[in-house]
């Protein structure tokens, strides 16, 4: 059965200062009432890279006191903090380890695979899942990293791929591996194509649509959704839309990212609702 998971916001207070660790708990039970079946926090949804190493600890601390699984994005600048996160999330009991390409300095394929092989190392035994995101990292992930991975780890078990159009994703459907569609509107081909699942952005503010895209496999609805809330800042359109929905997280975002305008929040809650 393929997996919904919602790659989950981080509530934030004080003008975005600070994690509001209290509304962890019901947030998660928000997502869990939405049909979700587990969580990736601390990921590009999740603001993970705007935040310290200390602060992400403390975040994933709070969502692993709920019911729902956990694969803890550790993805950071560099390795020594990707390392360390990676060794506290298995401490932590996680289900599994996802780390991004680091941004800004691209890599190229020896540093790549080293970093990589750091992180999963560093979590071992725990599943560890390679993260693509070429928009956010800069630079795709060679697929050739994905497979000299394998051979230097025991615990690579999948990815997860968040690119578009589908031609993109292909690449990276690896016999063996678990794979995880991040772009909505191409959970549809996924699933087709042997993907595990999804994790989704969007099911941060509307489990229900993402789990129905999953189970059904026609993801239509969830990619035309999707393209409505990326018409706004998206941390800020989320983070309104989880609110205004109940699930009592709060609409702050850290700086640089901002907060939507009135103007943006009404035409937004109006395009949604």
């Amino acid at each position: 059965m393929p997996r919904a998971i919602a790659a989950a916001l981080t509530p934030l207070r004080d003008g975005g200062a600070e994690p509001d660790l209290e509304a962890i708990g019901p947030y998660v039970s928000f997502l869990q009432a939405g049909g979700i079946d587990g969580l990736l926090p601390l990921g590009t949804t999740g603001e993970g890279m705007a935040l310290s190493v200390d602060e992400r600890k403390r975040v994933l601390e709070a969502f692993a006191a709920g019911p729902l699984p956990l694969i803890a994005h550790c993805g950071a600048q560099t390795t020594a903090q990707t390392v360390e996160l990676a060794e506290h999330a298995a401490e932590t009991g996680v289900e599994g380890v996802a780390v991004i390409a680091p941004p800004y300095f691209p890599l190229d394929e020896e540093a790549l695979l080293a970093h990589f092989t750091a992180a999963a190392r560093a979590c071992a035994p725990t599943p560890f899942y390679a993260y693509e995101l070429k928009a956010a990292s800069g630079y795709a992930i060679p697929p050739a990293v994905v497979e000299r991975l394998r051979d230097a780890v025991s615990n690579l078990v999948g990815m997860k791929v968040s690119d578009a159009p589908f031609s993109a994703v292909r690449p990276y459907l690896f016999d063996g591996l678990d794979v995880y569609i991040g772009a909505e509107a191409v959970i549809g081909e996924g699933l087709a194509a042997g993907a595990a699942g999804a994790v989704s952005g969007l099911a941060a503010a509307f489990p229900e649509v993402v789990a129905e895209a999953v189970r059904s496999g026609d993801s239509t609805a969830a990619g035309a959704l999707r393209a409505t809330v990326d018409r706004f800042p998206r941390h800020a359109a989320l983070k309104e839309i989880a609110n205004a929905r109940g699930a009592g997280i709060g609409t702050e975002v850290r700086p640089p990212l901002r907060g939507l305008t009135e103007a943006e929040r009404a035409e937004l809650l109006a395009l949604v609702s």
